[in-house]
């Protein structure tokens, strides 16, 4: 995507962000109402109602479907639900995240940082602090936000399959400090006994490795379309070409046997928790 068109839709008050911020006060006054009493009714502040109404903060599902009822919108606002939500996503992800959402299987290589899927709040928090150029609070809040959400995956049902190869170097490197990396290892166990989760590390002493082109995902949707998803330094792809897709997916089931097994995996992982 250009770098000016995805500047254009993170900035506040433009977009769908935008749309509905200005929907939402042009009903909002249609019903007689300041900010400060629609915020009591809603139980938010006033200065919460204005960042929605200005676009610079993305309403949570439940208040759009709320405020639409308080405001008689008869559905206005809450039509615009499924496109604000994508809005909590970089433009480059909100594909990516439409389909992981949908997927009966999910396959993820990661050899950066704990996956999203996989993160606790406080290393979330401490991944996009490190982000550079920095940013600000609100979409910090918002991403953290945005990818706590996506975990909701593992208790959909049916349940998706889901596999993770992370390499050795991630659970070792202490993102956020000690404290947090310990959560962050104990998240890991968890999501590891999971019966539709198997997690696997890439040993750093492995001679062999079919992964160092990088990170990828790998997604099948319920009518059995095969994705790949490839994100690099501010460029990302989704490939659904069969060949190139194929491609990716032998990388994947040659890393995974490369890898520890997951019973191996979740050993080393709670050996690093003991020394942390």
């Amino acid at each position: 995507m250009d770098d000016d068109v995805q500047r254009e839709q993170c900035e506040p008050g433009t977009g769908i962000l935008g749309v509905f911020g200005r929907q939402m006060k042009r009903l909002r006054e249609w019903a007689g109402l300041d900010r400060a009493t629609l915020g009591a009714r809603m139980g938010y502040s006033p200065s919460t109602i204005a960042s929605f109404e200005q676009g610079r903060r993305i309403p949570p599902p439940k208040f759009i479907d709320e405020v639409d009822e308080v405001l008689g919108a008869h559905g206005v606002l809450v039509e615009m639900k499924e496109q604000v939500a994508r809005a909590q996503y970089p433009a480059f992800f909100r594909d990516a995240a439409r389909l992981e959402a949908e997927a009966v299987e999910l396959h993820v290589y990661a050899n950066q940082v704990v996956p999203g899927l996989l993160q606790t709040e406080e290393y979330a928090r401490a991944v996009f602090a490190m982000r550079r150029p920095l940013l600000d609070e609100d979409t910090v809040a918002q991403r953290v936000a945005a990818r706590l959400a996506r975990q909701e995956i593992f208790s959909r049902r049916p349940l998706p399959t889901i596999s993770f190869v992370i390499e050795e170097t991630i659970v070792r490197r202490p993102i956020g400090g000690c404290a947090v990396m310990r959560g962050q290892l104990e998240q890991i166990l968890l999501a590891g006994q999971r019966r539709n989760v198997e997690i696997q590390v890439m040993p750093t002493e492995r001679e062999e490795h079919a992964g160092l082109a990088g990170p990828f995902t790998l997604i099948e949707t319920g009518e059995g379309r095969r994705i790949a998803y490839v994100e690099a330094h501010k460029d990302s792809r989704l490939y659904t070409e069969r060949r190139s897709v194929r491609e990716i997916e032998e990388q994947y089931g040659i890393l995974r046997a490369q890898a520890l097994t997951p019973r191996e995996s979740l050993a080393l992982v709670e050996k690093l928790l003991g020394e942390t």
